[in-house]
């Protein structure tokens, strides 16, 4: 056989661009390795963090296996942070329907953490606690990162495309108008603390309370205008992976998004997080709880992201040949964000029970039996209200529409919005 024809026997060569087209349509199919680092220096001690690795979608099956990572700051005592962190997993999962494909698992994430979130808050309530807390929850599944936030606590991303993107919202009075607006228009006010004199003093907060956030779980002694209701975001990363950083506002007082995230680039991520912590307290010490976690999701077949590389820019080359220069620039810039494109799923940050809990939910008409969309307990149809209702006598009440909210969740619903005035049942 002559050589030529042993070289027309030979598959043709696949070019490298094709090979990176592939592997950002999403042709790889092996799940990510998910590595972590946690760091904190505790100044109240009232910040604590969830790592759970074993999650599994199907029990006993490794191959819908999923991560939960989450911080708790808590204020005002520790009972809220604590209480959080061990019911709220269980509360989400209760609100997503069984047997169902992982695609309808992810879609139906969003709605379940804001179940997860009201269902965790009144059961805390309920206990007569006053404390509360941020939290910060984070579900991996595969490339396919869901977060949900209330409160000031943090979660960024930096892409491997050297892009730094924020998948939470600040719920600080202070910086949030949307979030001034909906407390007085639901009843509470929102000003500075007055000291002798009449001066005004410190950040915007809410009263009656005092409080610096317009989002929380718990604060039982606070206004029901501080909602448990999470903004929630979720995105599907490219196949060259990326980073979350998780932090409480210990982080985020001191460091930026980007100062964070340049800070601990090209680092394992378990001393990553020590080098963030570390970060912010040289600017200006420990001022309070710090925690961090530093999450990479990467490629099954590297040990750490690499550090993203940077772009040379030599001055005198612009100076003569400026746009041919700057068009360069563009194009390696288009480049390297392909490398780390991020797809955006879903995102809703409304404070509305009605509109995130939605119209679709699975309802059984038939058996008159309704399961409460937040707390997941069966009543009647003479016991549910729908969450979509308005009063008795409201011409646009739409009692047979689903979801449906058990009694003790429609009154924390009209609470929230300012409906009547709320306090908690307190159980023995």
């Amino acid at each position: 056989m002559s050589q030529d024809e042993v070289s027309r026997m030979r598959p043709p060569l696949v070019p490298l661009a094709t090979l990176i087209g592939r592997e950002l349509r999403n042709e790889k199919i092996e799940k990510p390795y998910v590595k972590y680092g946690q760091a904190a220096l505790a100044k109240k001690g009232e910040d604590y963090f969830l790592i759970k690795l074993d999650c599994q979608r199907v029990p006993g099956d490794l191959s819908t296996s999923f991560s939960v990572f989450a911080i708790f700051d808590g204020h005002n005592g520790i009972s809220a942070a604590i209480f959080a962190k061990e019911q709220l997993l269980d509360n989400v999962l209760s609100a997503i329907p069984q047997d169902i494909s992982r695609e309808e698992w992810l879609q139906a994430l969003p709605r379940a953490l804001v179940a997860g979130f009201v269902k965790t808050d009144i059961q805390f309530q309920q206990g007569g606690e006053t404390s509360g807390t941020t939290v910060t929850f984070v579900i991996i599944d595969g490339w396919t990162v869901t977060v949900a936030s209330v409160g000031d606590s943090r979660c960024i991303l930096d892409s491997q495309g050297g892009v730094v993107s924020l998948l939470t919202v600040d719920h600080r009075l202070e910086e949030n108008v949307e979030e001034r607006e909906r407390v007085t228009a639901s009843g509470g006010e929102v000003g500075r603390l007055n000291v002798f004199g009449g001066n005004e003093v410190g950040p915007l907060r809410c009263w009656p309370g005092g409080l610096c956030l317009s989002r929380s779980i718990g604060d039982t002694d606070v206004g029901e205008f501080i909602v448990p209701i999470p903004h929630v975001k979720q995105v599907k990363l490219s196949n060259f992976g990326g980073r979350l950083i998780i932090a409480s506002d210990g982080i985020w007082d001191t460091l930026s998004s980007d100062m964070a995230a340049k800070s601990c680039r090209g680092l394992p991520a378990e001393l990553a997080a020590k080098l963030v912590v570390k970060e912010a307290l040289r600017s200006r010490g420990l001022k309070d709880d710090t925690t961090c976690l530093v999450v990479d999701i990467i490629p099954s077949d590297i040990l750490f992201l690499p550090p993203i590389p940077r772009k040379k820019h030599n001055m005198f080359s612009s100076l003569l040949f400026g746009k041919k220069a700057l068009n360069s620039v563009s194009k390696s810039t288009n480049k390297l964000s392909a490398v780390g494109v991020v797809e955006e799923l879903f995102e809703e940050g409304s404070a509305v029970l009605a509109e995130r809990l939605g119209k679709d939910f699975p309802v059984n008409t038939n058996s008159g039996i309704h399961r409460c969309a937040v707390c997941q307990v069966d009543q009647t149809s003479a016991d549910g209200l729908s969450v979509n209702s308005g009063s008795f006598f409201s011409p646009g009440s739409k009692p047979c529409e689903g979801p449906f909210l058990c009694s003790n969740c429609r009154k924390k619903k009209d609470a929230m919005e300012g409906k009547r005035p709320s306090r908690p049942t307190v159980t023995a």
